[in-house]
């Protein structure tokens, strides 16, 4: 399973580790992604999916299907 926000979108990104000496390495900053089980209202059934939790706060916020409409995500895709 890729490591991408269902949601959001968002994946790995690529950056410098910098030592005391200046001397720099490659790392990776990996999103924070949980797997989620989220209650559909509109289509009355779980969905399982793994998002970021800046996607779970607006979820929140927004609700899953007005979120999900505003992302163009077809939630019946990740019924349980």
């Amino acid at each position: 399973m890729a490591r991408k926000c269902v949601f959001t979108g968002k994946r790995p990104n690529v950056a410098n580790k910098v030592s005391h000496s200046n001397r720099k390495a490659k790392k990776r900053q990996l999103p924070n992604l949980q797997s989620r089980r989220l209650w559909w209202e509109e289509g009355n059934r779980w969905i399982r999916v793994r998002l970021s939790t800046r996607a779970l706060r607006t979820i929140d916020k927004k609700g899953l299907s007005a979120f999900a409409a505003e992302q163009d995500i077809d939630l019946a895709r990740y019924a349980i």
